[in-house]
């Protein structure tokens, strides 16, 4: 005989369920620059979460593991509001209230701890103060800037997503972010010298 689903299990599920949204949820700023087969909300931050493994060797302020969580719940709220730009023509103020209020519903669906941590840790991300909050922001730029160029790449648009180049200009505050991106942005301008030097390349 099946038993009916406890009421806790229940509520897990509605959690679990919302994380495989995100899976599909494609990200909106791919989607509005025409991108063949833009990527979703969760493959962003598993490679954040990923990145994040390189911080907090010894000597560092950086928690690695609060990092890697807090990457894997920054943008959790999308899962209910969506993945909204400026472009959605919704404010900023009214982004974050709604994001608030997705995430406060996250919480009524997991346990206690559980659920206060991971609202604690988006709150702490959404500030952006702690040592942590600053790698993760970076890490979003990051990642974002990286993928811009791999899609330049992959679907021979050579220049066309400058736009997300141009918006983390100056925004890098980590110093190992900053090398980073420095080291994507040489190797995409000699991309882009290879293309015009020779277009059918």
């Amino acid at each position: 005989m099946l038993m009916a689903a406890t009421e806790g299990f229940r509520s897990l599920l509605s959690f679990f369920q919302l994380c495989g949204k995100l899976k599909h949820l494609k990200r909106t700023g791919w989607v509005h620059h025409s991108v063949r087969d833009p990527e979703t909300v969760s493959g962003h931050m598993y490679r954040m979460a990923m990145m994040s493994f390189l911080f907090g060797h010894e000597g560092s302020s950086v928690d690695k593991e609060k990092c890697i969580k807090m990457a894997l719940v920054h943008d959790l709220a999308e899962s209910i509001v969506g993945d909204l730009t400026p472009r959605c023509g919704v404010s900023k103020e009214e982004k974050a209230r709604r994001e608030k209020e997705a995430m406060d519903h996250i919480q009524t669906l997991l346990p206690g701890e559980v659920g206060k941590e991971l609202v604690d840790l988006w709150m702490e991300y959404e500030v952006g103060e702690t040592p942590e909050a600053v790698v993760i922001r970076d890490l979003d730029k990051f990642d974002m800037l990286l993928q811009a160029h791999e899609y330049e790449q992959s679907e021979n648009r050579p220049g066309e997503l400058q736009q997300f180049f141009d918006s983390t200009k100056g925004v890098f505050q980590h110093p190992m972010v900053k090398e980073w991106a420095a080291e994507v942005k040489a190797i995409r301008d000699q991309y882009l010298k290879t293309k015009e030097d020779d277009p059918s390349n």
